[in-house]
């Protein structure tokens, strides 16, 4: 078969099948945009890898995290935020964007904390001789009845965030409900608020465990 013949085969083969072509090409697109516009103003699905939140989340958790409240309020103490932590590099080519928008193929670290500190907070962590912790808002001790345990805290260091210290503006503390197994606040800082992503809203996998999270 000589070249022209194979160019003409070819362009018999698209004539017959553009009309599928073009409809999979417009059906594709209109996903993507989809899946973008629900992503970026409604909310996303995710699941929890790690124990940082227990008891409030358990790894395999499936939660639902909603994005939309960020375009008329910011978070509230007690919020359980999904973010970007400030030591993960974001690039912004326009794959990566792309990628974060979407979720496919997006390998770009987020976490799931507890608001703790507030902009201009006063906040501290402190220990009595019986080895409870407490935190410490305004030099006044916070109600956390959904951490794990106020005995079971990994041991304030110089080279933690323990306070005293005054959280600046568009700045947060964020922390896991599991204070001795979460890598969090106490490690890297405080978070900016152009790091969050969203706001857990409940847990609907594994069914027997589906509630509210407030």
């Amino acid at each position: 078969m000589t070249k022209e013949e194979i160019t003409e085969k070819i362009q018999e083969w698209y004539k017959i099948h553009k009309p599928a072509i073009k409809e999979t090409v417009e059906t594709v697109v209109f996903v993507v945009v989809m899946v973008i516009i629900i992503r970026f103003f409604i909310g996303e699905i995710r699941w929890i890898p790690s124990g940082s939140m227990h008891p409030t989340l358990l790894e395999g958790d499936r939660i639902f995290v909603e994005r939309y409240s960020r375009f008329y309020t910011t978070p509230k103490r007690g919020d359980i935020m999904v973010f970007y932590p400030p030591f993960e590099k974001l690039k912004n080519t326009p794959w990566k964007v792309f990628s974060r928008l979407t979720g496919f193929f997006c390998k770009d670290i987020a976490y799931i904390k507890r608001v703790v500190g507030m902009p201009g907070d006063k906040f501290e962590l402190k220990a009595d001789n019986t080895g409870k912790y407490t935190v410490y808002i305004n030099d006044k001790p916070l109600n956390e009845p959904y951490i794990q345990s106020p005995y079971d805290y990994t041991p304030c260091t110089e080279a933690m965030m323990c306070g005293p210290v005054i959280i600046p503006a568009k700045h947060y503390l964020m922390l896991g409900d599991n204070r001795g197994n979460s890598q969090d606040g106490r490690y890297w800082g405080l978070l900016p608020q152009d790091r969050f992503i969203g706001r857990a809203v409940f847990v609907f996998w594994p069914f027997t465990r589906a509630k509210i999270l407030h």
